[in-house]
């Protein structure tokens, strides 16, 4: 996720690169005012409450500003991050930003402040208030807004500065000088993100084929701990001394030698955009596994994509690719293939609810030909990349 706050006084233009960014980057937008604006013009619960508490000339609390944002960022699910507009304004919203974003494993990136003189944010203001018709665009109100934003947010500024994400930008001249000038700070700034897709399905529902493609066209790396098992079998290495007798039976070999294989290939590729996994993981251990590896080089799955066959036409094709050059020696039998197919049953089933229960798991019929296959496994991809970025 790419999150940013944009800062700045009432009238440094934060809505109009507001308006750029969300387009560039496909972010969500929070903007607490608007928001409550919304909600109560909704007549949603949450509209109903701050509607009662600003009537009685309260303020609305930060767990009722929170909540809306929760919602918000609910309601949005293919965004890319989220952009913060005139939130945090105090200390303790900032406290709370970076809690929300701890419970949504993410951070805050960089915070971007409009710099303005306060004669032209006075001037601007003004001039707004003969266009939008705001109320709240007098003089005096303004020169209250203006001080207030002094007094309250230097904290937050400073909160930022201290962890290095606090960055002040000319908010004075042309408006795309100044959006060019602002891309280059959250450029410089974005958390590189990986693209890491799992590959699951029956055996026999084209993984392979089709992972080699979709690495290709998306500028990922694809490991197969199946391919890379069969070339230390092939080679007789220690590893495959080891894993050729689970292999001959269709069973799966033990977690401490693909864990091996997989930590070389990422150590081989260590300018990846991400990995496309095929036939990792097959079991729940193995998810943890898989979790825990790309945790400590500063990763994790993005997604995962179950390609459905129905168990009869796994049959076959695992029995036609017997009799091809492709044979492997786990599909000489139907024995050898239920074999397969039970195991797939037992233990990467549990495997996929896992992934479910994240929210990182979809799905795509794999019983077309391999170009529609294809076409459906690219698109979902391409979703998978632009939510984790």
């Amino acid at each position: 996720m790419l999150n940013i706050a944009l800062f700045g006084p009432p009238g440094a233009g934060k809505g109009t690169q507001s308006e750029k960014l969300l387009k560039r980057y496909n972010l969500t937008y929070i903007s607490t005012g608007d928001m409550l604006r919304s909600e109560i013009a909704e007549g949603s619960d949450l509209g109903i409450e701050a509607k009662t508490i600003i009537e009685k000339g309260g303020l609305v609390s930060d767990e009722l500003i929170v909540k809306i944002i929760e919602k918000k960022i609910k309601t949005d699910t293919n965004a890319s991050g989220i952009l913060f507009d005139g939130f945090p304004r105090t200390i303790v919203q900032a406290y709370i930003l970076e809690g929300l974003l701890l419970k949504l494993g993410s951070k805050l990136d960089c915070m971007v402040s409009l710099d303005v003189p306060e004669e032209d944010l006075i001037e601007r203001l003004l001039l707004r208030a003969k266009t939008s018709g705001r109320s709240d665009d007098t003089l005096d109100v303004i020169k209250v807004r203006l001080e207030e934003y002094n007094n309250k947010t230097k904290a937050v500024a400073d909160f930022y500065d201290k962890k290095k994400k606090y960055f002040k930008i000319n908010g004075v001249g042309e408006i795309d000088e100044i959006f060019d000038n602002i891309v280059e700070v959250v450029e410089a700034n974005r958390k590189k993100e990986f693209n890491n897709i799992v590959l699951l399905g029956r055996p026999g529902s084209g993984k392979g084929t089709q992972g080699r493609m979709l690495a290709e066209k998306h500028n990922l790396v694809y490991i197969s701990t199946g391919h890379l098992l069969r070339n230390e079998v092939a080679a007789n290495t220690d590893i495959g001394k080891i894993a050729a007798p689970y292999m001959d039976k269709g069973e799966i070999v033990p977690d401490e030698i693909p864990i091996k294989l997989i930590e070389d290939q990422i150590e081989r590729n260590p300018n990846a955009n991400g990995f496309i996994f095929k036939g990792f993981p097959r079991t729940i251990v193995q998810a943890y596994i898989l979790d825990g590896l790309l945790r400590r080089e500063g990763m994790k799955v993005s997604g995962v994509i179950d390609m459905k066959v129905t168990t009869l036409e796994a049959v076959k094709r695992l029995s036609e690719r017997a009799k091809s050059e492709r044979k492997r020696p786990y599909d000489e039998s139907a024995e050898l293939i239920v074999n397969r197919l039970e195991q797939y049953n037992d233990k990467t089933i549990p495997v996929l609810d896992y992934y479910k229960k994240q929210e990182k798991y979809v799905s795509v019929k794999a019983e077309k030909d391999t170009d529609t296959v294809f076409k459906l496994l690219s698109d979902q991809v391409d979703i998978i990349c632009r939510m984790n970025y």
